[in-house]
């Protein structure tokens, strides 16, 4: 195998590329991106840039000179939209081919959008760095009225940034809590007293009917849990009702798109020689006992691009691959909190307080289901939260984990 295609320029190709050279690969990798930066990290873009603290060189994923280093063929700014396994060959937008031996895609993930979402310069979705600095231009000045769309952790981070910039902010989500898909209805509410704490007004429960312009302000129309018609008067609108997988350039491809793209333990996406990794991949987690899943998350994309390269040369060597096992960590920072988590999370879970409490913004819970620990979340408590991953990779029982989280 001489020539390696990576499709996706955010972590997971950045991984998969450096992957490669470690391994010991040194033919051609060619890395495509559909944005004409060069790679950067992501998190930051909701919390540190878009503040203002950090400038843009700073999220670079490549340090001096490491693209050189690593040999890579960047074809940025181009992206993939169509795949011919049986010519093991991509088209990019521009109409060129970039035929490959192996491939790794890595496509990512895309915001999604409202139903007939207003096209307005005051309404704005975060996922790319022009994003972030365009709201930022925006949200420096202070005293703006943002109302944010979704109260997952995109939209409370952006709803902290913009409360710590000056700023009056409200937070209006569909389901019944915030955060409840990450951390379940009891803790996502436990989480958010930290909006509380600093004038965010988070409403739950209502449904977003459009947005449209009068003169100079936004109207963001929403309908409460009882039927009553509202609107809110904005000057900003952020839109952060979560992403979707960027598989719909893959839907002829003859690969299984489901939701990310499917794949056996190793990564492998049914095809010799195809592999997915980060956002798009879909997976059985023998962490989990083979449940299938998609994580969308830093450290599974970090992982899991350097996973992909591994097995895709032990393939091609004669070699076994491995599969890819692990434990989903992830975390958020908002008001100078860090909020983290590790494992999964389910609406029926038995959950538990351990250690501080709600009272105090600082705790650690965990998460047991059928006697088994699943998860652990910590508010402003990080060490005992990272011990609780050794008793996740132990598979402990549930009663067990409690009783050696409260020895720590």
């Amino acid at each position: 195998m001489d020539k390696v295609v990576v499709v996706g320029s955010s972590l997971a190709g950045v991984r998969a590329c450096g992957g490669l050279r470690a391994n010991g690969f040194e033919g051609r990798i060619t890395l495509v991106g559909n944005e004409p930066h060069q790679p950067y990290d992501r998190p930051p873009l909701s919390k540190k840039v878009l503040a203002g603290e950090w400038e843009p060189e700073r999220i670079s994923l490549f340090r001096d000179g490491e693209i050189e280093s690593l040999g890579l063929d960047l074809r940025l700014g181009q992206p993939a939209v169509a795949l011919s396994l049986a010519d093991r060959a991509v088209e990019l937008a521009s109409g060129e081919t970039v035929d490959y031996e192996g491939l790794i895609l890595a496509t990512g993930a895309a915001t999604r959008r409202l139903p007939q979402q207003l096209e307005d310069d005051s309404v704005f979705e975060l996922r790319t760095l022009d994003d972030s600095l365009a709201l930022r231009a925006r949200l420096a000045p202070g005293s703006q009225r943002v109302t944010i769309i979704g109260a997952g952790f995109i939209g409370l981070e952006v709803a902290a940034t913009a409360r710590t910039l000056g700023n009056e902010v409200v937070v209006v989500e569909g389901l019944p809590a915030p955060l409840i898909r990450g951390l379940g209805a009891e803790m996502g509410r436990a989480v958010t007293t930290l909006h509380d704490d600093n004038g965010v007004a988070i409403r739950c429960g209502v449904s977003v009917g459009g947005i449209s312009r009068d003169g100079a302000a936004l109207t963001v129309h929403i309908t409460d849990g009882h039927g009553a018609a509202e609107s809110i008067v904005s000057d900003i609108v952020v839109v952060g009702i979560g992403v979707s997988p960027v598989t719909g350039w893959l839907v002829d491809s003859g690969l299984e798109v489901r939701d990310g793209i499917v794949c056996d333990a190793t990564l492998n996406a049914g095809v010799v020689g195809v592999y997915a990794a980060g956002d798009i991949a879909r997976w059985p987690n023998g962490q989990f006992d083979g449940e299938e899943m998609r994580v969308e998350h830093w450290t599974n994309a970090s992982e899991q691009g350097m996973h992909a390269a591994k097995n895709l040369l032990a393939v091609a060597s004669g070699s076994e691959p491995e599969p890819y096992s692990a434990v989903p960590f992830f975390w958020s920072e908002q008001y100078g909190a860090r909020i983290q988590f590790i494992g999964r999370a389910a609406g029926d879970d038995d959950v538990r307080i351990v250690k501080g409490s709600v009272a105090d913004r600082a705790f650690v819970a965990l998460y047991g289901k059928h006697g088994r620990l699943r998860g652990a979340l910590g508010l402003s408590m990080p060490k005992p939260l990272m011990q609780c991953r050794k008793l996740l990779l132990e598979r402990l029982s549930f009663d067990d984990a409690l009783a050696a989280v409260e020895a720590f």
